[in-house]
């Protein structure tokens, strides 16, 4: 019978023992394959994307809508802006027009007794003159109740916002820049003025 001659075993290196240098160890099987980092910041650790979280991106149409939402109220809130102008403008009118016919409304009386005065002058041409004071004061009063005020004072001080000075004069017995004489009355106050009244101003010594 013929006799094989036997195989050496396999020599299995001592893990105990230290590899040479430059050699090349098999694969541990208790470590893991080799293949890319997966630390922070590695390839596999994404963040994920702006879509991920919030869902799908709208689409172009909703884009549209929305746009076209936006530019429905901005023509709605001109229009309503343009209508409050309109109405504005309307009542701020129709106040002029009752303002107008409140003024005229109250001089009516006045110009009634100029008319009974022209009436009555050639049956009394004395009596005219007190029907024409008696207008006067008549329409003096009415714009008083305006709220304009005649003034037509003497021997008082001087007031640029009340006085406009025609003319400086002597006058021995008047106090220096006092009102000498009132040549226009003055109608009004302040701000609510129609006009200064036209004087006459004692000289200053």
């Amino acid at each position: 019978m013929p006799i094989h001659p036997r195989e050496p075993d396999p020599v299995v290196p001592d893990q105990a023992d230290p590899a040479p240098e430059g050699a090349v160890l098999p694969p541990r099987g208790d470590l893991p394959p080799p293949g890319p980092p997966g630390g922070p910041g590695s390839a596999t650790d994404e963040e994920p994307g702006p879509d991920a979280a919030g869902g799908p991106a709208p689409s172009e149409d909703e884009y549209t809508t929305a746009i076209q939402e936006l530019e429905d109220r901005w023509r709605r809130a001109l229009a309503d802006l343009d209508n409050l102008r309109k109405r504005h403008a309307r009542e701020l009118e129709r106040e002029r027009t009752v303002e107008r016919s409140r003024t005229a409304a109250a001089f009516l009386p006045v110009l009634d007794n100029l008319e009974l005065a022209l009436t009555h002058a050639g049956a009394d041409p004395g009596a005219i003159v007190e029907g024409v004071r008696a207008v006067r004061d008549q329409a003096v009063n009415v714009l008083e109740l305006l709220g304009y005020p005649r003034h037509a004072e003497t021997g008082i001080a001087f007031d640029p916002a009340r006085h406009e000075v025609v003319a400086v004069v002597q006058d021995p017995d008047a106090e220096p820049g006092t009102v000498v004489e009132v040549l226009r009355p003055g109608y009004g106050d302040g701000e609510r003025q129609l006009r200064p009244a036209a004087v006459t101003v004692a000289k200053r010594e």
